[in-house]
């Protein structure tokens, strides 16, 4: 059973601005609360590695400011200001899921 994954698009409403393009922000939760009451998963844990295996650009370890991991108990928040798919993090969570023999 695998922890939901919803997707939540955040748009920013401008003005009349000269042709600046609109800056891109994504919000995605992951919902781990199922898991963890049942003792499974450790969150704490999940999101240290979704903060090591993230790839921005095709590298590892390049999170900056345009991805942010935050956790809030047993939630994950995922805020990214580039694209960034929904599928890439239910890949990784299933790979997390893997790797631990969940």
């Amino acid at each position: 059973n695998m922890p939901g994954v919803a997707k939540k698009p955040v748009t920013r409403k401008g003005g009349k601005q000269g042709g600046k393009p609109k800056k891109l922000s994504l919000k995605f939760v992951i919902d781990c609360t199922h898991p963890v009451e049942d003792g499974i998963l450790d969150v704490a844990d999940f999101e240290k590695f979704l903060n090591q295996r993230i790839k921005v650009d095709g590298k590892l370890n390049n999170l900056e400011k345009k991805v942010v991991v935050v956790r809030t108990k047993s939630k994950i928040t995922v805020n990214s200001e580039i694209e960034f798919s929904k599928r890439y993090l239910k890949y990784l969570t299933k790979k997390y899921l893997k790797k631990n023999n969940l």
